[in-house]
């Protein structure tokens, strides 16, 4: 699954990386799926260099509870998004940030994630490992989610219900 529409990654950078998903397409026997952002920016250069392959499917924009279900179903994500940061590291998936830096590091820090940035050979050879070496794509399981473990709304409605039993 790929997400990539952030500014910092218009123009050289989201060229950089729709090449290194056109290698992995057709070095690997793997099926990328790619909702893709309809600013000009982004919408323009990605059909252009990635439009017609058979293995890539370029979707337009997902509704969250659809994005939700590709994440939950894919191998492996690569990203720019923030959000995305946040959410996938509970799915216990590789995500592998396309940025040169993250306001969430703790993603990095917590070993859920990688930064590869734009560049085509880290990008590239990141998913090589992550298909081939399953003790690397492994190891993006074995650390927690740096946001909590997911049942906020779970403790949040026992705090409330016991607040509300002791008057």
């Amino acid at each position: 699954l790929v997400t990539c529409h952030r500014r910092e990654n218009h123009g050289a950078p989201l060229e950089s990386i729709c090449e290194a998903i056109l290698k992995i397409s057709q070095n690997y026997n793997c099926e990328i799926v790619y909702p893709v952002h309809l600013n000009p920016n982004v919408y323009d250069i990605v059909h252009k260099r990635l439009k017609g392959f058979k293995n890539i499917h370029l979707l337009p924009p997902l509704e969250y509870v659809e994005f939700s279900w590709f994440m939950q179903k894919s191998y492996l994500i690569l990203t720019d998004s923030g959000g995305v940061q946040e959410e996938a590291p509970y799915l216990k998936k590789p995500i592998l940030v396309l940025r040169e830096s993250t306001e969430r590091q703790e993603v990095i820090d917590a070993k859920v994630a990688k930064l590869v940035g734009s560049d085509i050979d880290k990008i590239v050879a990141s998913v090589n490992a992550c298909l081939n070496n399953k003790d690397y794509y492994h190891s993006f399981q074995k650390g927690d989610s740096p946001y909590g473990d997911g049942f906020a709304s779970k403790k949040i409605i026992k705090y409330l219900k016991e607040s509300i039993n002791e008057k």
